[in-house]
């Protein structure tokens, strides 16, 4: 029998080592075992979230779902709170369902842990969530960091206090050393030097500074990473001038969030002039960001761009950044309490209004940019946006708040691939909130009229598409005018309303023979084909699909690709032609798993297992059944109308091969698959995997994919030529048609996805 694959969570590598905090671990072992919730409460840079995190790897094996940590600091809109505890779960908004039913329904039967960290901004939208978790799964326990309680039934707060303080009276060094303030000035000064130690010459001057910066971590390793610079007795001094000017020498009338502030202050004062400059800009950032972005918004005429990694390692050698690895990529990220630091000097500074603007006409000139050329280069580009989409959101908002309708129309019109796959109950939010205000770009329209395809409601696509319509010939955009029709024609065709469809099919089509638009081909080629299958005509849909998959293949479309093989293969499938359905249904399933459209993957797990019910192979089709359903239920998809007799048939046959218990054991078996062992039971079916081979990659020829193959192995262009008795220019033309089509920019890229190609079987 297949076993779900383990996975343990999500929870980072704890990097710097954890100091202290016997007391409070404790107690929060002690109280997981009573209550559900747990919040640990206190002021920024108290330790909250690296105290969580020690909790969860500490108790996550003791959940069979695992530990997993939602960042919610970058979030700013509570709208989205569900969504990145979704996004945290590896789960899927790319359905009708919303969120948070489709939350509930996922962790209804699971035992694992949540940490909600930086909850304080978002208070009211995560009490909800989190009291609709509780009552809804009783398997999962939610420890969560803030600066006040979440007020949810059944909380227990735990204060989480600074760190002990050590004595102000000599000790003996033994003892001064086992204070945790001490420790964690010592450890993080010895990170910083390589050489730092507790000394009887230093011990002093060491208390003095845990002392006046009040046991809070974040301050203490402020002030230990300048031992870089400054001995123990310099940083004290400094900081006791710092105090003093704030204080007027009252140091005891000092609360501790501006001991924090000042320590953060002390700090930045001792920052260049650009370091300063860089840092209160890098605020603008929701979420994480790389040098390319950092260059892009944050450099100017006074802080030029070729300075900006330079002055990025100086603030994370500093401590004031965090950098942290993402798809391969180097990011950097701004603590909560420092980039809250970070935007009140940039108000001061009177830069903001240009600094955020300047962000928003970047992520908006990227944004365009993917809406041209994403669906040729899908994979980078859905990886960027993945990457970036917390800075996208923030800037999506600030537009729609300004009454920025340029900005805000642009984004959220040009992430439609990024909806289409990844988000698509959160991309119709955006759209109808905009749509409700005057917006006559077509393309907005066509976008929200193709989500709605997407999530099977034919009536919302409908309204959307018509106003596409009219807005598209007021523009007289063509493109968008035949592409809008032909979206237009299958949401018709989702509604049963044939008339209307062939209707507006021949008009797209009249209108996209007078372009040389490839989409609004593809798109016409799309439309025919569903049409076709719903009125049965089945060698029509067939004709239709080869063309479109002819052209998508050729041009690297892979979305369009996908669909086009499953169309082709399901009208295989309904005809009976069962090994040509197996090819094309195995392709597309590839293709989905490659650019992780889960819709597309469930609908094509099921249609293989159509195939192995007809070619009586009882238990793979019993097994890839339930795997579909599986998926089904994660996603919140709805079966489409025109699957159903076919998935009924093939349940029939399998259970009477089988027998009703037998049946039900596979069946069972199928929905225990993780997603990728269920893709990987579908594509091991014997009839499956041989024929689909050579082109298991959807977009390369076989040539190029033999090619693909030997990169790898690290072979010049010379030894692969020999290899497959080809010139040296032939495998150098190869190579660059792979990396032109896969969207890769290195032989490295091509390694690690053919590596990835090979794990499918």
């Amino acid at each position: 029998m297949a076993k779900r694959a383990q996975r343990f969570g999500n929870l980072p590598a704890e990097a710097p080592s954890f100091v202290g905090r016997r007391d409070e671990l404790a107690e929060v072992r002690r109280k997981l075992t009573a209550a559900r919730l747990v919040s640990l409460v206190g002021p920024g840079g108290v330790g909250k979230t690296r105290l969580a995190v020690r909790i969860a790897t500490d108790l996550g094996r003791g959940f069979p779902g695992g530990a997993w940590l939602v960042e919610l600091a970058n979030v700013r809109d509570p709208a989205l709170v569900t969504n990145a505890v979704m996004a945290a779960l590896d789960l899927r908004d790319q359905a009708a369902t919303e969120p948070v039913n489709l939350l509930r329904s996922y962790l209804r039967d699971k035992e694992l842990l949540l940490v909600l960290d930086n909850c304080e901004h978002l208070l009211d939208a995560t009490a909800r969530m989190v009291d609709d978790v509780l009552r809804a799964a009783p398997g999962v326990r939610v420890v969560a960091t803030s600066r006040e309680p979440l007020s949810v039934a059944g909380e227990h707060v735990l204060p989480v206090p600074p760190l002990d303080l050590p004595s102000p009276h000599a000790e003996s060094l033994a003892r001064t050393s086992l204070n945790d303030a001490v420790r964690l000035f010592v450890e993080r000064a010895a990170e910083a030097t390589g050489r730092f130690e507790l000394t009887e010459a230093n011990r002093a001057a060491v208390v003095d500074v845990c002392r006046r910066l009040d046991g809070l971590p974040l301050a203490i390793e402020l002030a230990a990473v300048r031992t870089r610079a400054l001995s123990p007795d310099q940083i004290r001094d400094r900081l006791s001038d710092r105090f003093e000017l704030l204080t007027g020498g009252n140091r005891a009338a000092l609360p501790r969030h501006q001991t924090l502030h000042t320590a953060i202050d002390w700090s930045y004062n001792l920052l260049t002039p650009a370091e300063q400059t860089l840092l209160m800009r890098l605020c603008v950032f929701a979420g994480r960001y790389t040098v390319d972005d950092v260059e892009a918004v944050c450099c100017s005429d006074d802080l030029p761009a070729a300075r900006a990694l330079d002055l990025l390692s100086a603030l994370l050698d500093k401590s004031l950044l965090v950098k942290e690895d993402a798809a391969g990529l180097a990011c950097y990220r701004l603590p909560e309490t420092m980039r809250e630091y970070a935007r009140r000097k940039l108000r001061e500074s009177g830069d903001a209004d240009a600094v955020e603007l300047r962000c928003a006409d970047y992520y908006l000139s990227r944004c365009r940019q993917l809406a041209a050329t994403g669906r040729y280069r899908l994979l980078p580009s859905l990886a960027w946006v993945d990457l970036e989409i917390d800075n996208i959101r923030a800037v999506l908002r600030t537009s729609i708040d300004r009454d920025d309708l340029r900005r805000a129309v642009g984004v959220a019109t040009d992430l439609i691939w990024y909806w289409i796959t990844r988000a698509t109950t959160e991309g119709v939010r955006w759209l109808d909130e905009l749509l409700a205000r005057p917006v006559a770009d077509p393309w907005t329209y066509f976008a929200r009229g193709f989500l709605g395809v997407v999530q099977n409601d034919p009536n919302a696509a409908t309204r959307a598409l018509d106003r596409g319509v009219t807005a598209a010939r007021v523009a007289g955009l063509p493109d968008a005018l035949s592409q809008t029709l032909a979206m237009a024609s299958i949401a018709a065709t989702g509604r049963g309303d044939r008339a209307s469809a062939q209707r507006l099919l021949d008009e797209s089509r009249t209108v996209a023979g007078t372009l040389d638009d490839l989409g609004a081909t593809l798109m016409t080629y799309q439309a025919q084909a569903l049409k076709s299958l719903a009125d049965g005509d089945f060698a029509a849909a067939t004709a239709a699909a080869a063309e479109g998959v002819r052209l998508s293949r050729e041009a690297g479309d892979l979305y369009s690709l996908g669909m086009m093989l499953m169309n082709q293969g399901y009208a295989a499938l309904r005809s009976g032609a069962l090994r040509d359905a197996e090819v094309w249904l195995a392709e597309g399933l590839r293709i989905a798993h490659q650019i992780d459209d889960r819709v597309a993957q469930c609908y094509l797990l099921g249609a293989l297992g159509c195939c192995a019910a007809a070619e009586r192979r009882p238990q793979p089709a019993a097994e890839l059944l339930g795997a579909m359903e599986n998926l089904r239920a994660e996603i919140g998809a709805t079966v489409l109308p025109s699957m159903a007799p076919a998935l009924a048939q093939a349940t029939r046959s399998a259970t009477a091969a089988l027998g009703a218990a037998a049946f039900d054991s596979a069946y069972q078996t199928g929905r225990q698959l993780s997603r990728d062992a269920a893709v990987r039971l579908a594509l091991r079916a014997p009839a499956a995997t041989a024929p689909v081979a050579e082109s298991s990659s959807g977009i390369l020829s076989r040539r190029e994919l033999d090619v693909a193959r030997l990169v790898p192995e690290g072979l010049s262009n010379k030894e692969i030529g020999a290899r497959l008795f080809i010139s040296e220019r032939t495998v150098e033309s190869h190579v660059r048609n792979i990396l032109t089509k896969l969207g890769f920019t290195s032989r490295t890229q091509v390694a690690i996805w053919m590596a990835a190609q090979s794990a499918l079987g």
